[in-house]
This record gives C-alpha cells, structure tokens and sequence, in this order.
C-alpha cells in the first residue's frame, strides 16, 4: 500500500477523491462548460506517489490544495499534483465515457507529506512554481465548491475512510511537462506558509 506522512507518521490511504472543475478560470481555459453539480472522481491507493514521472507528451499536471481527512473531518493540509493523459481524457469525454484510464493510472496522485490544520479554512491559498516561474495560484475564494460542501457532497455516497486524502480541483495554468523540469508546491495560510514540496519530473522507471 501506498502511503503519505502525516505528523511524522505513515498512513495509507483508502483513496484519493478528487474533485474536478472547481475554478471557473481553469473550465473556461480547457473549453468545458460549468456542471451542474459538483464533478467528483476516485484514484486508487496504487496512484498514490512522492515522485513525480514522466508519464509521456501528452500529460498534464493539475496543481491542488490536499485536505487529509480523520474521523470524517479535515485534519491535515498538503499540496498534490493530480496527473492527467490529456489526449486519453478529451477521446474519453468525447465518447461520453468514463476518465479512469486517463485519471486514476499508477503514480498520477503524487503527494506532498500533510501537516495538522485546524484554523480557517476560507485562509488557504496555493502556488505552483515550475522551473521557477509562476505557474498556477488560487485561493479559497476561488473556489466554486468550498471544502464542507465537498466533505458533505462526497459522504451522500461515498464513507471517507480515515487517512483519505481529497484533491480540491486545480486553478488555471495547467499544461504539459517534461523531464527534469522543477515543481515547487505551497499552501498558506494568509502569509504563513503551511506546506513545500519539490519535486523534479523523473523518467518513469518500469518493473
């Protein structure tokens, strides 16, 4: 099993639930439409990584805010890069089918470690550097579904197991990469910075 830090120790989560299309700017940049109703799709424990691969030309990185939940609340705070085959998912929507092949692949959740959080939530915000430039940045403001409607959207069908971790959908600025290019991941709370994760994009190594 696939694990994340949390408080200096090791935890498996069941999954990896992720909610997508929660900025208004990132739908309109990939030329979706606004749902209805919140969009929500599951990674598996195997999906779960601390480094990130290079999974080919076509995929995309998804900065995000990570809520690490306990006793069906949010505990801990981290940042996660969700992965995407972009070619698969668009040939995927277009068929009107399912996402898990282009969403829920080995090592496409890749985590940063979680740190215990229990302040006001309306304070986080996020930055993605690549290669040092500004890549994507969002606060709580931004989002369209904020993280209680996300808690109690997902338990109308879906138990939240302890250790789970939830993706809270990507800002604008998403795009391809390549290896060896260099991600930094933060989370703030107003101007305390939370979480800060490196990571360099490796070869993917195959067993």
């Amino acid at each position: 099993m696939q694990t994340v830090t949390f408080q200096d120790k090791q935890i498996s989560p069941s999954k990896v639930v992720c909610i997508g299309r929660n900025y208004v700017a990132h739908i309109e940049e990939l030329g979706n439409e606004i749902p209805e109703e919140m969009v929500v799709f599951d990674k598996p424990n195997s999906a779960i990584s601390n480094t990130l691969y290079y999974h080919g030309e076509h995929t995309r990185f998804e900065g995000e805010i990570a809520f690490l939940i306990m006793g069906g609340q949010i505990a801990g705070i981290g940042f996660g890069l969700d992965l995407t085959h972009a070619d698969i998912q668009n040939y995927l929507k277009a068929k009107g089918l399912p996402w898990e092949r282009a969403k829920a692949f080995d090592t496409s959740a890749v985590l940063s470690h979680f740190v215990p959080f229990s302040g006001d939530l309306s304070s986080l915000r996020m930055r993605l550097y690549v290669n040092d430039i500004l890549q994507q940045e969002a606060d709580y403001t931004l989002m369209m579904y904020k993280p209680d409607v996300m808690i109690g959207e997902i338990k109308r069908f879906m138990k939240l197991e302890d250790g789970d971790i939830i993706l809270s959908g990507t800002p604008k600025g998403v795009s391809t990469y390549r290896i060896g290019d260099r991600f930094v991941g933060q989370v703030f709370s107003d101007e305390r910075l939370l979480v800060e994760q490196r990571w360099v994009a490796q070869p993917l190594s195959i067993d």
